[in-house]
């Protein structure tokens, strides 16, 4: 096996198996890590000895932080903004590749999972959840949006979560996982390793699945689904902010959080992940992914995005500046600019 690849994909008995192994980076994304996973998985599709795809990690802190956004941004800032989307033209088709994979998708999550591990393992058939498992899609607070298929996913997960998610970049653990549909199954950190030697071995997936299976303990957000429920299945962003506005009012501390932590994200890119939100629910897979594709690639040209990057991972002085500074700067034709159709230069994605 080598050791210094960031990407690990070989065979093991019945599984063809992915080993994230960029620890150092979190397992951050790289487009060479993209690509060879999506070579296995086109291999593996037509390999019977393969009966399910199992894909884990080295690393006891993170499963996948992402995509390595310090890279992309540094492109960005020197212009090269095509081979920016180069990436996320290919990691989209991944996405959408994972989501239609013919054969079971196994992700073993045990750590940080966000952005781009998202794309890697939300769409898989099985999200099995560590205790370490912490996920999040905070890109509202570095100037981008929830991609990754977030569009599609996070609209479609109960009593208006994934709106809330999306919108304030929260972060939950395993048992809130289980009770919003983004893991299959909870499993305890010391039996993950058993687990994964397990399902290479042949027997049936849900029973394997079923014999490591633990109750995760209490969800954090079980006291306040009521109340995301009303606030983000609000109609409008404006009706959102009244709605945490009252709430708050009325004694609730969640909602008084809330809008603080909505009054530090970028105010374009929380305008961008309500319109993803509310599309979202009429789209299949495919035309999500396109709408985000057709985002990305007018965030590349625009200015919070690389103030976000810069703020939070660049000079780590967390107080970005964004332009504009207020929701209520924030223009609905600007925002609806970022949907248009981008004509040839269109996500294509295999039907």
């Amino acid at each position: 096996m080598p050791q210094d690849a960031e990407i690990i994909c070989e065979v093991r008995g019945a599984a063809g198996v992915v080993v994230l192994n960029r620890p150092k980076a979190l397992n951050a994304l790289s487009l060479g890590m993209v690509r060879k996973l999506a070579r296995a998985l086109d291999a593996w599709e037509r390999d019977p000895q393969v009966t399910r795809v199992v894909v884990t990690s080295v690393s006891e802190k993170a499963f996948s932080a992402g995509g390595d956004i310090r890279h992309l941004h540094d492109l960005g800032r020197e212009g090269r903004h095509a081979e920016m989307l180069t990436f996320w033209r290919e990691e989209y088709i991944l996405n959408a590749r994972i989501k239609s994979y013919p054969k079971p998708y196994v992700s073993l999550i045990d750590g940080i999972v966000m952005g781009g591990g998202v794309g890697i393992s939300l769409h898989g058939s099985h999200r099995i959840a560590g205790e370490r498992y912490l996920f999040a899609m905070p890109e509202v607070g570095i100037g981008f949006f929830p991609d990754v298929g977030a569009t599609y996913a996070l609209p479609r997960l109960p009593g208006a979560s994934g709106i809330y998610l999306a919108l304030t970049g929260d972060r939950v653990g395993a048992a809130d996982a289980l009770a919003l549909g983004l893991a299959t199954h909870a499993v305890p950190s010391a039996g993950m390793a058993e687990l994964a030697d397990a399902l290479t071995k042949p027997g049936a997936l849900d029973e394997i699945l079923a014999g490591f299976a633990a109750d995760p303990g209490p969800a954090k957000l079980a006291a306040d689904r009521a109340i995301i429920a009303d606030c983000f299945g609000a109609p409008d962003l404006a009706a959102i902010r009244a709605k945490l506005t009252a709430a708050a009012a009325g004694g609730s501390a969640f909602a008084a959080k809330v809008q603080q932590t909505l009054a530090t994200k970028s105010p374009t890119s929380i305008a961008l992940a309500f319109e993803q939100m509310r599309r979202g629910t009429a789209l299949d897979f495919a035309q999500a992914m396109q709408t985000e594709f057709r985002i990305v690639s007018r965030i590349v040209r625009g200015h919070d995005f690389y103030e976000g990057v810069r703020a939070v991972v660049v000079d780590k002085d967390h107080a970005p500046v964004w332009e504009p500074a207020s929701l209520e700067a924030v223009s609905p034709s600007a925002i609806e600019a970022y949907f248009a159709p981008l004509g040839a230069d269109e996500l294509a994605l295999e039907s």
